[in-house]
């Protein structure tokens, strides 16, 4: 049903009719969700704050523009075949921007840095060495960074979903578990190439739901990822302008388990348990509303998630503007 109305591809953003037709529920639930959550507490950087400006998926492109900052993020593709001269390219034009630091993780596409699929690179390729020039490469590794009167935690990893062949770099098996304990408690900055699940991902759910897991156990100030392109155009993630604040409260949880329902309209709409996970979104919600702003209470933890793609949807271009978040 309303398979002509379907995208070709789960990696492009399906119209938003198609969305309230396959998944109505959850689409109203989501688009709620988000402006209750424009009206609770803001996130509130450190003192002094660190600017940190992020960019993911360049795919050997130049990008036109990229703000100062004190530190500088690539989330991973930054090239199209992987090869160490289109690395090495990318790499000599981030070793000449002013940001103080500047740190980059793989993605799929960078064939080379993953030793299984730098077999499927021609034998000259596999025989190349990178200058890294001063900017730090994470894999599966934490950092340190020091900016005067503070200092950062980081932690990168480049693993994905499987969603290609075997020149795909750092891929697994869908639904198999990369992530658990693996994020070092008290990471500030999380860097990873794929979205957790249901987050700046697209409505098909391309991220990992071990993933997001594992941010809820950390929770780390800031996650920055980048992979599926679309889910920064299509029309919840234009909303939220390619980010959003998740507070590791019961709506979020509410929220997730509604997710995890299954779709279809009459499916959708006649499922009871997902009727009470949307309801129980709103009143967490409303409630979270009303202990930030009237009593004044606590604030709950919560992480700030920037899809930093630069890559619009399928289109070849960085039609994309970098991201900048204050921590």
């Amino acid at each position: 049903m309303f398979t002509s109305l379907a995208p070709k591809s789960p990696f492009l953003p399906p119209s938003l009719l198609y969305i309230l037709l396959t998944q109505p529920l959850k689409s109203i639930t989501r688009f709620l969700h988000h402006f209750i959550s424009l009206l609770r507490s803001k996130t509130r950087p450190g003192s002094p704050p660190i600017r940190i400006v992020c960019i993911s998926d360049t795919h050997t492109l130049i990008p036109t523009y990229i703000p100062d900052g004190d530190l500088l993020i690539h989330a991973g593709d930054l090239t199209k075949s992987g090869t160490p001269a289109e690395l090495q390219a990318q790499i000599d034009l981030l070793a000449t921007l002013p940001h103080k630091h500047k740190v980059v993780i793989a993605g799929n596409h960078d064939t080379y840095l993953d030793p299984r699929s730098r077999r499927t690179l021609s034998a000259e390729d596999q025989d190349g060495k990178l200058d890294w020039k001063g900017v730090h490469y994470l894999q599966h590794s934490s950092l340190n960074l020091n900016f005067g009167q503070r200092s950062l935690n980081l932690y990168g990893a480049p693993q994905i979903p499987a969603c290609g062949g075997e020149d795909f770099a750092f891929q697994y098996p869908r639904g198999q578990d990369a992530w658990t304990e693996t994020v070092p408690e008290g990471t500030d900055v999380l860097i990873t190439h794929a979205p957790p699940k249901y987050h700046l991902d697209l409505p098909a759910a391309l991220g990992c739901e071990h993933l997001l897991a594992e941010v809820r156990r950390v929770k780390p100030k800031l996650h920055i990822f980048g992979h599926v392109h679309a889910g920064r155009s299509d029309t919840l993630g234009w909303l939220k302008g390619g980010r959003e604040v998740v507070r590791w409260d019961e709506s979020e949880l509410c929220l997730e388990r509604l997710l995890s329902r299954p779709d279809g309209l009459v499916t959708g709409l006649l499922d009871p348990w997902a009727w009470l996970e949307a309801m129980k979104v709103a009143a967490y919600g409303i409630a979270g509303i009303m202990w930030e702003r009237v009593w004044r209470g606590r604030q709950t933890e919560m992480t700030v998630m920037v899809n930093a793609a630069l890559m619009f949807e399928d289109s070849v271009e960085l039609r994309n503007r970098p991201q900048v978040v204050n921590v």
